[in-house]
């Protein structure tokens, strides 16, 4: 049975300690911090939240280490990531015209149930996308795995070992945010799943992202590009039957009811919950509850308190 906390953003307001309380942790307590790339060990603060009983598996620059003893391996990482990028750019495409088509059913001159049956329909194209790309992601994924067998190679394995004895000392598991993508990509390359399943986790802002069942990138007013929510991988299914969106008050248009019944629905019957500052949802295996001030987005464009 997984059990964890998933939380908003921890830079102004932090909880993580009353999330290991929560959680119950006594003693150490492995960070990860691979979201933050170059600045991996810049990790005082949390140490200090965390009660100075952290140790950081520092898998950013375990997998620089590994890229620099095995070129191969290298190679075909970036190979892997390259086709990732240009498949998230050919969904993108296809993705935008789904969503175009939802909008203007929504706001369409017509009897309401009419409207309703080809918003239901025009959503359930959006939800087959979705799935498709996820399933694409994975074929990639696995085509990389059976190809190269990371966790086979001597490069890894050893890092591996370092990995496994500082778990193995151990009572729970940190995962703080930053960037999702480098984030998931460093804790699938080191198979952290399975790995850490079986401690309690408590995984925060892109952390919370890459834990559960399906990542989702959203931001409906991007400094770039379309604010179109997107799913990314399928992330490592650690704690399933919920969205996190961190920051949701910043990057969402929580004021739109017609943005939040689209988001909303496409992602049902998973929960989407709004994990702003000192927002939580505690695990205890498939069983969640929320937090104060803890909102869902509910399917007919509205708000609910979950705690």
């Amino acid at each position: 049975m997984t059990r964890g906390v998933l939380l908003g953003p921890q830079r102004l307001a932090p909880i993580v300690d009353k999330a290991a309380d929560m959680l119950g942790i006594e003693g150490r307590i492995a960070a990860i911090t691979a979201g933050w790339q170059e600045r991996e060990a810049e990790d005082q603060e949390l140490c200090a939240a965390l009660g100075n009983r952290a140790v950081n598996l520092m898998l950013h620059q375990r997998a620089e280490t590994i890229f620099r003893e095995d070129p191969e391996l290298f190679a075909a990482h970036r190979a892997k990531q390259d086709r990732l990028r240009h498949l998230q750019d050919l969904y993108r495409l296809r993705l935008a015209s789904h969503l175009k088509a939802a909008r203007r059913v929504q706001i369409a001159h017509a009897p309401r149930d009419l409207i309703e049956a080809e918003l239901e329909e025009a959503i359930q194209a959006l939800r087959l996308l979705d799935a498709h790309h996820a399933v694409k992601t994975q074929h990639i994924q696995n085509e990389f795995d059976r190809k190269t067998r990371p966790l086979e190679r001597p490069s890894v394995l050893k890092q591996l070992r370092e990995i496994d004895d500082i778990l193995g000392t151990c009572k729970g598991v940190a995962i703080a945010g930053g960037h999702v993508a480098v984030l998931y990509n460093r804790m699938r390359l080191f198979d952290l799943g399975p790995r850490i399943e079986g401690l309690p986790i408590i995984a925060w802002s892109a952390g919370a992202m890459v834990v559960s069942s399906r990542i989702v990138l959203f931001h409906d007013n991007p400094p770039q590009g379309r604010g179109n929510a997107e799913v990314l991988e399928g992330g490592l299914g650690l704690f399933a039957g919920v969205v996190p969106l961190p920051h949701a008050r910043r990057r969402l248009n929580l004021g739109d009811a017609g943005r939040i019944t689209v988001f909303a629905r496409r992602f049902a019957p998973a929960t989407c919950v709004a994990l702003d500052e000192r927002c939580f949802v505690h695990f205890e295996g498939p069983r969640w509850t929320a937090g104060p001030n803890t909102f869902q987005l509910r399917t007919d464009g509205h708000l609910v308190a979950l705690g």
